[in-house]
């Protein structure tokens, strides 16, 4: 079953996520910040990467680029998602597959999956 990262400190948003994802047939790991998520990337091996960019101990930048730096993960798709960052990310397209500016529609993020890693 193909898996996801969602990293987000809002539970909302990842839960939302979450539950769009799993709809889709995913299957979904989450993390609370930067710092958990690198553990559950090396725990889970995920084929994505949706990330939040304002998160206590490790925000999304600089979560994505201790992702690129990893041997292994310098191709994994990173969706980055965020409320008043969404300009940082769309600077750093080495880093982020796809950017959202929350509020995001959820068809189009589900779309974008779709068209990184297929349908689950």
């Amino acid at each position: 079953m193909t898996t996801i990262l969602i990293v987000d400190d809002e539970y909302l948003i990842a839960d939302i996520l979450g539950y769009a994802m799993e709809d889709e047939g995913y299957m979904v790991v989450k993390a609370s910040n930067g710092r958990r998520g690198l553990e559950v990337l090396d725990r889970e091996r995920p084929e994505l990467v949706i990330t939040d960019f304002m998160m206590p101990v490790m925000d999304g930048l600089e979560f994505a680029r201790a992702i690129r730096a990893r041997p292994g993960s310098a191709e994994l798709p990173i969706i980055l998602m965020s409320g008043a960052q969404g300009s940082v990310g769309r600077a750093s397209p080495e880093l982020f597959a796809a950017v959202f500016d929350k509020p995001f529609d959820i068809n189009l993020v589900i779309a974008k999956v779709k068209e990184l890693i297929g349908p689950s």
